[in-house]
């Protein structure tokens, strides 16, 4: 178990990993795959799991009875009919959740927060990964000028 929240271990694919992000999108997957395996470590991706039903009291069970779930009640001296769907007619379709991941490294000691403000990952041309490069705000890192020297 994690100290923190920003030290997180899982089990990705049956492999101990520390989480690097989870709900990543694939182009971000790519971008962290090249510079974490360029950086000599091992990744780990899994598909992240569905969001869960915005109710919050989860899909029902199958075969379980939901007590007045057939008719709505109805009040005495309601003038107004319950709004609901024609029958017949479905509700509009639900578009899918978007494919997102969970991104994980095999060394339990990596900790991205510490990898970047203690500028250990390094990009592919040989510069210090900034976090805005790791954020990918930069395409480049501009490592030029720690952020300890004066100006």
């Amino acid at each position: 178990m994690a100290i923190n929240q920003n030290h997180i271990f899982e089990d990705l694919n049956g492999i101990k990993c520390s989480i690097v992000e989870k709900g990543v999108r694939p182009e971000r997957v790519d971008f962290l795959r090249r510079l974490l395996e360029y950086n000599r470590f091992t990744v780990v991706v899994v598909p992240s799991p569905p969001p869960k039903a915005a109710g919050g009291a989860g899909a029902p069970v199958p075969g379980a009875a939901t007590p007045a779930a057939a008719a709505p009640p109805v009040m005495q001296g309601a003038t107004e009919a319950p709004a609901s769907t024609p029958a017949g007619e479905t509700p509009p379709p639900v578009p899918p959740a978007p494919e997102t991941f969970t991104v994980g490294v095999t060394d339990m000691m990596f900790n991205p927060i510490n990898a970047i403000f203690g500028r250990l990952l390094k990009t592919p041309d040989g510069h210090t990964v900034t976090l805005a490069y790791w954020q990918q705000k930069e395409d480049v890192s501009n490592d030029e000028v720690p952020y300890f020297e004066g100006r």
